[in-house]
């Protein structure tokens, strides 16, 4: 795994870049730090959820020097308590009160709502899949793909609205499955196909009207591959 992987040949550009005059946003989507779910490999979805590991909280710290130098206009976190606890250090190193944005939610897993076996995981990651063909497929107990793609737009639009570049902290498979629905120059199996560790990040540039490219992934936590846990049984973060 690289630490970043750009997903086209087109040249990048620098931050705020306008195109037929339109000032392009640059959102910034990052995952939450290592919790102990992770570890387990439970589909934990449900307000508030867990806190982070000790290697989650190290994860969170790495962040400032990663984006050193990152422009950072705006933070917004989902309403779970691990993306607070995830943006907490980048808040305090910027002088940012992280704004929770309702719709940045980890994709419900609904009947399977914390379930450990690699039938429910497979059942959860194979309904976010069928997404790419049907959005009509719910996931038991949980949202369609309609209802999830319509609350995550629109928690994108309210997270950017008035900032050029912000970064938003949110969930593994609902960053994977958005990125894969949004990103207009990422098909959707290289999308899926991508693994999400606890803080990986995909930058994307664009804004809420004209749509959204794909600039970078950034599999590993940003922070370092010394941060990475080889070792945890993550279905919300691996490759399809």
């Amino acid at each position: 795994m690289t630490q970043e992987s750009t997903p086209s040949v087109r040249a990048r550009r620098p931050p705020g870049w306008t195109i037929y005059g339109r000032r392009r946003m640059r959102l910034l989507l990052i995952r939450h730090g290592q919790t102990p779910s992770n570890v387990l490999g439970a589909l934990d979805t449900a307000a508030p959820g867990p806190g982070l590991t000790e290697l989650g909280e190290r994860q969170a710290a790495a962040i400032p020097y990663a984006l050193e130098g990152e422009r950072i206009d705006a933070i917004a976190v989902s309403p779970l308590v691990r993306t607070h606890h995830t943006a907490a250090p980048l808040a305090e190193e910027r002088g940012l009160e992280p704004r929770v944005v309702p719709g940045l939610e980890e994709i419900e897993a609904g009947d399977l709502e914390m379930r450990t076996d690699r039938e429910a995981q497979w059942l959860y990651i194979s309904t976010v899949l069928s997404w790419r063909d049907d959005m009509a497929p719910r996931m038991p107990g949980g949202p369609s793909g309609h209802e999830f793609f319509a609350r995550y737009d629109r928690a994108i639009a309210e997270a950017v609205d008035g900032h050029e570049a912000v970064a938003v902290f949110s969930h593994g498979a609902a960053i994977r499955a958005w990125v894969a629905g949004r990103g207009r120059n990422l098909g959707l199996e290289d999308a899926l196909g991508r693994e999400l560790d606890n803080t990986g990040m995909v930058v994307l540039e664009g804004d809420p009207d004209s749509g959204w490219d794909v600039r970078s992934w950034s599999e590993d936590p940003i922070g370092g591959l010394q941060l990475a846990d080889i070792g945890a049984d993550d279905p919300t973060g691996e490759p399809v």
